[in-house]
């Protein structure tokens, strides 16, 4: 940790394939690609690390396969670090497909039907394969709104899964030398069952800890109650990720609550869909309003989309179905997300956080 500002903290983990500076956004790479994005484009816009899919990639093209092509960041060209989750998020989000037991989750696969097995000692085996440098462990994530005996069942679940994601790890030879593993804590949002995670979570011991089961569906008032208190039950000298967050507004509050790693789909996605995120708040690209502007995307954004297209031809892209807008607009997106990690950690570094997120805040949220 190089510094805090509050419960805001910066720092900087080391790895072999380079330094991950916190807070820190990982673009998501679910099948081995940034989607509209070439590798060399994410890194330049700033990104430290990048994450991929287990579930995706165990399907195609294949764990296995991938070892033999040299594993992940050979394969597609990353020489950065990579976070590989566990596979635990599609256990819920395909809960239609899958048969949930103590050994682990199987399942049918999405594309073809076949069916596969995934427990947390696979799951080590497959990221060991891809070669991943911080590896998640095997988890359940129930949605908020279930009964709490099922969230209270699921979290003692993930936590059984979390001592045999461990135990696997460390088997793994020169892999388990060279990576890290994060725990992850469930229990919805109940500070009890957080804090029997917790607790759990610290008796196995990891190199860091995820705050999973948000941001699926709960709202942001309730991500924020369950963040004024969970980050604090982990571990301060470790690094704290909570998992597929999110909107800009989202990632301003939780490092102000004391999170350090962040994961979304939003940038990218909403790049493909017309819609911008800027200093100012969202544009929607596709609203007629832009088809004769001139001026840049965002004044403040200093990334190569902004430099050189104007709204204006960025709104015939989209309104014409071209590709090359979702790929300037993604571009845009994701180095907005840098520039506001960049600017959180010189607010940090220089103890001025609150004034800086007081300030995003009513520029941000002005035009929602």
């Amino acid at each position: 940790m190089d510094a805090t500002d509050g419960r805001a903290r910066t720092g900087r983990i080391e790895m072999r394939r380079g330094t991950i500076r916190t807070p820190a956004f990982m673009p998501v790479g679910t099948a081995g690609t940034v989607k509209a994005m070439k590798p060399e484009d994410v890194r330049a816009g700033g990104a430290d690390i990048i994450l991929g899919n287990t579930y995706h990639l165990m399907l195609r093209p294949g764990a296995e396969r991938m070892a033999r092509l040299g594993g992940l960041h050979s394969f597609m060209r990353w020489n950065r670090p990579i976070l590989t989750d566990s596979g635990g998020y599609q256990v819920m989000s395909l809960s239609d497909l899958r048969k949930l037991t103590e050994e682990g989750v199987e399942f049918r696969s999405h594309i073809d039907g076949s069916k596969h097995m995934l427990t947390p000692e696979r799951s080590m085996e497959i990221q060991r394969l891809l070669g991943s440098d911080i590896v998640m462990a095997f988890d359940e994530c129930p949605r908020a709104d279930r009964p709490m005996a099922e969230i209270e069942a699921s979290m003692e679940l993930s936590m059984r899964w979390a001592q045999r994601s461990r135990d696997a790890f460390d088997s793994g030879g020169d892999h388990a030398a060279s990576s890290a593993l994060f725990g992850i804590q469930q229990g919805a949002l109940d500070e009890g069952l957080r804090a029997r995670s917790a607790e759990a979570l610290r008796a196995i011991g990891f190199d860091g800890f995820a705050i999973g089961g948000l941001a699926v569906g709960e709202g942001q008032e309730a991500m924020f109650g369950v963040l004024d208190y969970a980050p604090a039950m982990l571990p301060e000298d470790a690094p704290r990720y909570l998992m597929g967050v999110g909107k800009p507004d989202d990632l301003v509050g939780a490092v102000e609550r004391g999170v350090d790693m962040f994961d979304c789909v939003l940038p990218t996605r909403s790049g493909r869909n017309g819609q911008a995120f800027t200093w100012n708040g969202t544009v929607n690209l596709r609203n007629a309003g832009h088809a004769e502007d001139t001026g840049p995307l965002d004044p403040r954004c200093i990334c190569p989309t902004c430099a050189s297209y104007s709204r204006a031809y960025l709104h015939h892209l989209h309104k014409s179905g071209e590709i090359l807008g979702a790929m300037l607009l993604t571009e845009h997106n994701l180095s907005f997300y840098q520039q506001l990690m960049q600017a959180m950690r010189d607010a940090i570094a220089e103890g001025r956080f609150a004034i800086f997120a007081e300030d995003f805040r009513r520029d941000y949220l002005s035009r929602k």
